[in-house]
C-alpha cells in the first residue's frame, strides 16, 4: 500500500480535459460518483433574445359569408423535405372583420391579437395594392405656370 499511496497523490494532480465532458476536469472529481457529473446542467447564456412567434402575415380573401369574419389563405414558401426545391405551401386562417369591409379575392394582412373566439386570434387590416396604375398630372401644374399655348393673347 505504500507504493501506491504516492501514486495516487500524484494522479489527482492531474487533470483531464475531453470533449465529453464539460472543461477540465480532476482525476478525484472523476472517482467519485458518475450522478454528480450528470446532475450538473450548463448554464445558459446570460442574455437569450426572447423567441416571438409571427406576428402579422398577408394573404387573400377566400371566404366572406360570415359575419365579421373573414377566411384569409396565406401562401408561404418553404423547401421540401427531400428535393430542398422551395414550394408553395397554403394555409387558412380565420380572421376578425368588425366593418365586413372586405370581400372575396382583397388582399389583407393579419395582425395577432388577442383571441377572439376558438378559430378566431388575427384581425384583418387592408393593404394598399400593389400595382396600382399612378395618376398623372398635368405639366402645366407641376411648373406653377401655364404653358405658353395655354395662353390667350
Amino acid at each position: 500500500m505504500s507504493v501506491t499511496s504516492p501514486l495516487l497523490s500524484q494522479f489527482k494532480s492531474l487533470t483531464i480535459s475531453t470533449p465529453f465532458l464539460h472543461g477540465p476536469s480532476s482525476l478525484s472529481r472523476l472517482s467519485t460518483s458518475s450522478s454528480s457529473i450528470t446532475s450538473q446542467k450548463p448554464s445558459p447564456p446570460a442574455f437569450l433574445p426572447p423567441i416571438r412567434a409571427m406576428r402579422s402575415m398577408q394573404g387573400r380573401v377566400v371566404c366572406s359569408t360570415n359575419d365579421k369574419t373573414v377566411s384569409v389563405e396565406v401562401t408561404r414558401l418553404a423547401p421540401h423535405p427531400k428535393y430542398k426545391r422551395r414550394v408553395r405551401k397554403k394555409k387558412k386562417y380565420q380572421a376578425h372583420d368588425p366593418l365586413n369591409q372586405f370581400q372575396v379575392g382583397d388582399y389583407v394582412q393579419l395582425e395577432k391579437s388577442r383571441p377572439i373566439s376558438k378559430t378566431k386570434t388575427f384581425v384583418a387590416v387592408p393593404v394598399p395594392p400593389r400595382n396600382q396604375p399612378k395618376v398623372k398630372e398635368e405639366e402645366n401644374q407641376e411648373l406653377g405656370l401655364p404653358l405658353e399655348s395655354l395662353q390667350t393673347s
